[in-house]
């Protein structure tokens, strides 16, 4: 058995369990009510916005 036969089937073993993972959590088991949904909204344009202060920051640093 080769090295590379080796990577190749632990990598295939892990996509198949990530696969499985994602079958049994595809549809999710809890309602969700519009003021979560909007406070996650607000969460994920939050992160965006801080995400591109980290760009925007490390770009001036950079080009200076």
């Amino acid at each position: 058995m080769s090295f590379a036969h080796v990577i190749r089937s632990a990598f295939a073993d892990n996509l198949e369990r990530i696969r499985e993972i994602n079958r049994k959590y595809a549809a999710p088991r809890i309602e969700i009510s519009p003021a979560v949904r909007v406070a996650l909204l607000t969460l994920r344009i939050y992160l965006l916005v801080l995400v591109g202060l980290l760009v925007f920051k490390f770009y001036t640093i950079v080009a200076s």
